[in-house]
Parts: structure tokens; sequence; C-alpha cells
């Protein structure tokens, strides 16, 4: 735990050192913006007191901007050599794969806690459900953790961060958009299927207020799934 941690400040600082996190932060908090106040329905003018509009931008805004975070943490290191330099020294592949997680995770985690003085204006137009807006921030929190994980894995698997860029966006489509598609034109069975693989469905329970155990299941298996899949991607290149 200690050697992960260890990498995740090596990676977190290495997101500050460069303008990697300051782009993300500025971009991330100016199309949430935007598309919330702006853009998308006036909450002023509704006068609600609600942040669905602010989670349904954010949902596909990290839908794009986390393969572009993702895209250069082992391909990058894949391309230069580094990556032989870094196992050569007492580090697992899981503790390097996770190390990164953590990293980019905790980098979203900072995005997202810029936006509280969201919460507090929306509150001051009326009463805001606390609970939906907690489950909100932890759907957001937890579908970021499954797209850092799928980027993660197209970043093991090719030298190039245009082609894990790409791969992560065409793995991360399937969830966000083909599983969607899917359960609208299959009935039964399959429906059930495609309705329970989609992102969709699992965040949006979440972000009415609702933590569902199969949530949490669904999301916390594709993460895993995902990191083993880089894992064992790294152990093959490295074997």
């Amino acid at each position: 735990m200690k050697t992960t941690w260890v990498i995740t400040r090596r990676e977190l600082n290495s997101y500050f050192d460069s303008l990697t996190a300051y782009i993300m932060l500025i971009l991330f908090l100016g199309f949430s913006g935007l598309f919330t106040w702006i853009l998308g329905n006036d909450i002023f003018m509704v006068g609600q007191a609600s942040l669905r509009s602010f989670f349904g931008v954010s949902y596909w805004t990290l839908f794009i901007f986390i393969p572009a975070l993702t895209m250069r943490l082992i391909a990058e290191e894949n391309r230069s050599g580094t990556i032989e330099l870094l196992l050569t020294k007492p580090v697992t592949d899981r503790e390097l794969v996770w190390g990164k997680f953590l990293a980019a995770l905790l980098l979203v985690v900072v995005a997202l806690a810029f936006t509280f003085p969201y919460v507090i204006t929306v509150a001051s137009i009326g009463n805001l459900d606390q609970g939906a807006v907690f489950c909100g921030y932890l759907g957001l929190i937890l579908l970021s953790a499954v797209y850092i994980s799928i980027g993660i894995y197209a970043s093991s698997i090719t030298g190039n961060q245009i082609v894990a860029f790409l791969v992560a966006i065409f793995i991360a489509l399937f969830f966000q958009i083909v599983f969607d598609v899917l359960t609208r034109t299959f009935s039964g069975f399959a429906g059930e299927v495609f309705n329970f693989l989609s992102v969709s469905t699992h965040f949006e329970s979440m972000s009415r207020g609702v933590v569902d155990t199969k949530d949490l299941i669904y999301f916390l298996s594709l993460i895993v799934l995902f990191m083993k899949m880089a894992e064992d991607s790294l152990s093959k290149r490295n074997s």
C-alpha cells in the first residue's frame, strides 16, 4: 500500500507540475458551469432547488475528459521505455496500475470539489435534497472510477497516447450509449441484460438519490475487471 501511495503522489504531482491538472479543472468547470447555468435549464427561472442538470452535464463531460486524462498514464511510459525501468524497482504491476488509478481519481475528486459553490447557490433557492446531491456526487465519482479503469487498460496496451484515447472512448461508448440503445431495441431477457450493462441505468438511479446494492456492485465490478485487465496486460508485456 505504501508503494501504491508513492506512485499516486508521483502521478498527482506530475499533473500539477504540468498544465494537465489546470487545463482539466478549467475546462471541466467551464463546461459544467456553462451548461448548468446558461445553456441548460435556467435554475433561477425554474426556481427549483435541484442539481440534476449539473449531474447530467457532468455525466457527458467526464465521458470525454477522463480518456484524455488517462491516455498518457501508461502509454507514455511504454513509448519512452521508462516502464521497464520503473518495474525493475520493487514495484508490482498491481501497485503501478492502482497508484496511477488513484492519482487520476483524486484529480477528478478535486475537480468535483470545486463545484461545491454550485450546491451552496442552488441551496439558497429552496430546500435542496441533500440525499440526492450526495448520491449524485457519489455516482459521478463511481462513474469516473469506471472510466479511469477503462482508460488505464487502454493505455496499458499501446505506446501511443492517441490510440489509447480512441480505444478508451470506443470501450466507454458501449457502456455510455450502445447498451442503452440495445436496451430499447431488445425486450425480454436480452433487454434486461443490456439494461443492466448500461451505465446510465445505474447512474440515473443514484442521481435520483437512491443507492442500491446492485448499482454499487455494477460499478465496483467494472473497476476491478478493467484494472485486472490492465495488470494482466502489463504482465504480458513485461514477461
